[in-house]
């Protein structure tokens, strides 16, 4: 049920204000409540979803000082008081979620988010088919799990796109190159029920945090990337395990470097320095040995003090602009790792845009 509250003058500005989504808010943040339950019955590979439907009662809190665009201004007299306003504030119907199994493993499993077409349509008339986002988790490679992308997920399908969050075996289970694999097989079931969710094959684009990243950019590099995705974009991304690897080694490294580290030699099940043969592998987990021309352009983001700098994506973009491939690579004050970067405010509109431009 959509909720609609009209705000007079007395507290118009509270309302305006109220409106708006925190920018930063991801797992942390409550979500919608959804108001109905998927209807699709397509007998294929499909599980419920242990986490698709939220309890209820779990609204997004607004922030006090971000407003909404879809506000009505304030009426301003010459010293900015308020005299008039009045706003009205929607909470949008949650999209429908279901989870789907790509492969035989408990682990090989994905979370779809999707709006139906909007009623009042003639039935003889379709729906414009909509792009489509493949999200990938991050944590060591040892960790994590799709829910962790479920508000920006929720948040996105608003903006007109389709979202996939997508699990992938861990490195505890199976080592490299298991994760990009399942990464590609999502990627392949994604396309082939695309009609299920009206996707449109041809504009998808995967993103990634941290050992997500990573598993992002080599979807966008593997073989010819620009065949497989529209792009990428990924927050963190540790691209060179080597330079990880090296990282945690230091006198100085912090736990997380150190954790890292060992999540390298469990990804890879080797070691550089006594394993000659070791090197092949690590040569493949490393996204910039697979540039070439044709591969998807990519967005990579960093913080100033992430302790996955961002030298694990110029060395990358090196590669990919040697190819001709467009890359971006930025870096945003803080310490912020992987998902904690959409907490700067202008990260999720810079991330929102570079879609839009890449899925026209």
């Amino acid at each position: 049920m959509r909720k609609v509250l009209v705000c007079g003058a007395v507290f118009a500005a509270t309302c305006i204000t109220a409106v708006g989504m925190p920018a930063g808010a991801l797992a942390t943040t409550p979500e919608p409540t959804p108001s109905a339950t998927p209807t699709d019955t397509d007998t294929g590979p499909v599980t419920p979803s242990p986490n698709g439907t939220p309890s209820p009662g779990d609204a997004p809190t607004p922030s006090p000082s971000t407003s909404s665009p879809d506000a009505e201004p304030r009426q301003a007299t010459g010293n900015d008081s308020v005299t008039s306003a009045s706003a009205v504030m929607v909470t949008p119907k949650p999209p429908s979620v279901r989870t789907y199994a790509y492969g035989k493993n408990t682990r090989q499993r994905l979370d779809v988010y999707w709006r139906q077409a909007a009623k009042g349509k003639s039935k003889t008339a379709k729906a414009k088919p909509r792009p489509a986002v493949l999200v990938l988790h991050g944590g060591y490679w040892l960790e994590g799990d799709k829910s962790d992308w479920r508000y920006f997920a929720r948040r996105l399908t608003g903006q007109g796109f389709t979202v996939i969050a997508a699990d992938y075996r861990l490195a505890t289970a199976a080592r490299w190159p298991a994760q990009r694999n399942d990464a590609l097989a999502a990627l392949r079931f994604v396309r082939k029920n695309a009609g299920r969710w009206n996707v449109d094959p041809g504009r998808i684009v995967v993103m990634g945090s941290s050992a997500g990243g990573m598993i992002a950019t080599q979807l966008g590099t593997y073989r010819t990337g620009g065949d497989l995705v529209r792009g990428v974009v990924a927050l963190s991304p540790v691209n060179t395990p080597y330079l990880a690897y090296q990282a945690g080694l230091r006198p100085g490294a912090s736990p997380a470097q150190r954790k890292l580290r060992g999540a390298v030699s469990e990804l890879l099940r080797c070691l550089p320095a006594a394993d000659a043969s070791c090197w092949e592998r690590i040569n493949d987990a490393n996204s910039a040995t697979h540039a070439s021309a044709g591969d998807a352009p990519m967005l990579l983001l960093h913080s100033a003090g992430d302790f996955v700098p961002v030298t694990h994506s110029t060395g990358l973009a090196t590669a990919l602009r040697a190819a001709g491939v467009p890359v971006t690579v930025d870096t945003v004050p803080g310490r912020a790792h992987g998902n904690g970067l959409m907490n700067n405010e202008r990260v999720y509109p810079q991330i929102l845009a570079w879609l839009k431009a890449r899925t026209r």
